[in-house]
């Protein structure tokens, strides 16, 4: 099989080294030599003061977190992975293709991870520090790792389809309808991550009483603003519970603008990009602008919920807003394509009564405001490890 193309970049690995991964011998997941390498990693990245998402992805990774995740699955002991994965990653989030790869090699799997096309400082840095590894303490799991970067090019993924157990995208949904247009083995299996949104809740009292407002500004810019909200954790409808709701806007939105003003880089296009989206959406559902000096922030407050409200988002902070009375009201966007509910000043246990009472089709997460782009090796309802495994039964 060809593995070779002009428009195929190896960066990690060779083409020798993908056509190797149908000969080898699958590992354990959390085999120890894996956990060794990424807790290595984790120690040349989490220093990194540039980039909060390489640092973040450093953390994730050291061996005292990966134990812990291991000691979550008892009945391992007869699994091996699946063989070779291919994982086609998002070219909008710079550090998803590194939690992908780490998942895959966790679970005991050879993996092809294609790079985001764009260049990100990120992907450089982690793919050097892996390169660094790979050529001196880790040989061993040398014919474990490939990444590459092509542009779309349905011969490139027709090879790496072919050769995988596993193939996993991450992607909108015309990303995997491209993908799969490349047959795969009978005997494989695919994971997609496809469109999807996300919301954030906020009581108003909870935060006009907090004395940290700075630090949970932040993380709502990290949440948000980081990954030009492209992130599909990223919260693109707020709601307000609590009393003084206007009072809590007010400097909630005035604290938000003020730290995007200063951190965040808004292109021409972006604005043009939210201005399509304002008219596109307005023309259809009744909402108010809220009026501001600038495009760093666009708020709309929405009269009325419906299931397609978030067939309108869009980017770069573009905010629906919507003041809520209970949990409940926040039902008609928490589809099957709602997948986190970030919060601030509400109570696990209101959670736990929204989700028994309305029994929503969607949400797979509820975590801290701050928290949305935590990653878990149970990522929208799949457990990473046991999708990428298998079990040999003996009786």
């Amino acid at each position: 099989m060809q593995l070779n193309f002009s428009e195929l970049q190896y960066i990690v690995g060779s083409a020798e080294t993908a056509a190797g991964m149908k000969e080898l011998r699958p590992l354990h997941p959390f085999d120890d030599n894996v956990i060794g390498f990424l807790n290595d990693l984790s120690s040349l990245l989490r220093t990194n003061r540039s980039f909060p998402d390489v640092a973040t992805f450093g953390f994730w990774c050291r061996k005292a977190a990966l134990l812990q995740e291991k000691a979550k699955y008892d009945d391992i002991s007869g699994c091996f992975g699946k063989g070779t994965v291919f994982h086609s990653t998002p070219s909008n989030v710079p550090v998803n293709f590194a939690f992908s790869f780490a998942s895959g090699i966790l679970a005991g799997n050879a993996n092809i991870v294609r790079l985001p096309g764009k260049s990100f400082e990120q992907v450089d840095i982690i793919c050097g520090a892996v390169k660094q590894l790979l050529s001196d303490k880790h040989k061993a799991l040398v014919p474990y790792v490939c990444f590459v970067k092509y542009p779309t090019k349905k011969e490139i993924t027709d090879a790496f389809s072919a050769l995988c157990n596993v193939r996993v995208i991450w992607g909108g949904d015309a990303t995997i309808a491209e993908i799969r247009k490349s047959p795969l083995p009978p005997r494989s299996n695919e994971i997609t991550f496809a469109d999807r949104h996300s919301a954030a809740v906020i009581n108003a009292d909870s935060y006009l009483a907090a004395d940290n407002k700075d630090a949970i500004i932040q993380n709502f810019y990290n949440d948000t603003y980081y990954t030009d909200q492209n992130a599909c954790t990223s919260p693109r409808i707020i709601f307000w519970l609590g009393k003084e709701k206007e009072t809590a806007k007010e400097d909630f939105w005035r604290r938000v603008h003020a730290a995007v003003k200063e951190k965040y880089h808004l292109e021409p296009v972006q604005t043009v990009g939210k201005l399509q989206a304002l008219c596109r959406v307005s023309a259809v559902k009744p909402m108010k602008l809220i009026r501001n000096d600038d495009m760093f922030v666009t708020r709309l407050n929405v009269e009325q919920l419906g299931s397609d409200l978030m067939d309108f988002k869009y980017n770069s902070g573009f905010f629906f807003e919507k003041d809520i009375d209970d949990l409940s009201e926040m039902l008609p966007v928490c589809g099957e394509r709602c997948q986190t509910i970030s919060y601030f000043g509400i109570e696990q246990d209101e959670f736990s009564r929204f989700l028994e009472g309305s029994a929503p089709h969607g949400i797979d997460r509820i975590v801290p405001i701050g928290k949305t782009m935590d990653f878990s090796l149970i990522w929208d309802g799949f457990d990473l490890i046991r999708q990428m495994s298998r079990r040999i039964s003996i009786i």
